[in-house]
């Protein structure tokens, strides 16, 4: 079973691979839709997927 972290990074690696380039816009779309639900739950999870998705862009993991 995997963490809460491991769950993050895995997810923003499936982002990646699945959406390239235009991973922050589907990112963005998700975090945009949940906001509009109210789902603070959800915006928080998307955003952390963000960071970890940016840090895999940049080749910088901490």
């Amino acid at each position: 079973m995997l963490t809460p972290e491991e769950e993050r990074w895995a997810e923003a690696l499936a982002i990646l691979r699945l959406h390239g380039e235009h991973g922050p816009a589907f990112i963005a779309e998700r975090i945009g839709a949940l906001a509009l639900e109210g789902d603070e739950a959800g915006v928080a999870r998307w955003k952390e997927i963000a960071h970890r998705f940016d840090q895999l862009g940049r080749g910088t993991l901490q």
